[in-house]
């Protein structure tokens, strides 16, 4: 039974077709929600409308204005207006160091890691602001990661494009209160994220949800020892996007299983 943590809000989510973005549409269902989605992947999209009836789904690339503009008339013709803008759009470079960079893909690859990861947050975030800033007590809720805060969780452009995401955030929360609050969310490693790698570095196909072992490696490298899923994820969303979180802006929740401490001795 629903505890109603977000009975009236109104939401879209950006990058809603698998991983995080695809559990935070199930939880903020659950927790009486009215979610409207913009996915980029047709058979994705074409499984939300499948699964998901009376939900709005636009297929298009969050990195367009285009896309973003269409969706978010969607929501707002659906639902008369528009309380929460949810993006969890990405790309993973799979580590790659400066070192492992062909001098001669580093410019498409920056391109293309930070306009996945960079543009589409601000293009979501600017066709929905008109909305968000009527709603009168508007909310915006970036994914960034346990890599906008610590090396090692994945290459030079996935970073520095997570810590650009950290930026947006900071930026976006001084210049769009008091009417809209911004937060971000980082998660640690995930469980069945069909997240990919750009297609200027060759990894288009590659799925970091088929790790072999991933499971015990996530959990491994965390002092709580735990692999997290999207629906463990998702419940930080859902708090932020509610009212029970008015007072809070610019900063970040991390569900990350303690990445940011060290890890606890064990017991003899």
């Amino acid at each position: 039974m629903s505890d109603g943590w977000l009975d009236g809000r109104r939401a879209l989510v950006v990058g809603a077709g698998s991983g995080i973005g695809r559990a935070v549409v199930d939880a903020f269902l659950a927790e009486g929600a009215r979610v409207a989605v913009l996915e980029r992947d047709p058979a994705k999209a074409a499984a939300l409308r499948a699964e998901r009836a009376g939900v709005p789904v636009t297929t298009g690339d969050a990195v367009t204005r285009e896309a973003n503009e269409a969706a978010v008339s969607a929501a707002v013709e659906a639902f008369g207006g528009l309380d929460v803008l949810v993006n969890c759009v990405g790309v993973f470079d799979y580590y790659r160091s400066l070192v492992d960079l062909d001098a001669d893909v580093l410019d498409t690859a920056f391109d293309e890691v930070f306009r996945t990861n960079v543009l589409s947050h601000l293009q979501s975030v600017k066709a929905a602001l008109p909305h968000l800033q009527a709603a009168g007590d508007g909310v915006v809720l970036l994914t960034e990661s346990t890599s906008s805060y610590y090396p090692g969780r994945g290459g030079v452009l996935y970073l520095s494009s997570k810590f650009a995401v950290r930026g947006l955030v900071t930026a976006l929360a001084h210049d769009l209160a008091p009417e809209v609050r911004v937060v971000g969310v980082a998660p640690g490693g995930t469980l069945g994220t069909d997240l990919r790698g750009p297609a200027s570095l060759g990894a288009a196909d590659r799925s970091l949800g088929d790790t072999p072992g991933r499971a015990d490696e996530l959990a491994a490298r965390v002092p709580l020892q735990v692999a997290l899923s999207g629906e463990d994820h998702a419940w930080s969303y859902v708090f932020l996007a509610s009212r029970r979180a008015r007072g809070i802006t610019g900063g970040a929740l991390h569900p990350d299983g303690g990445a940011g401490v060290a890890a606890p001795r064990k017991r003899s």
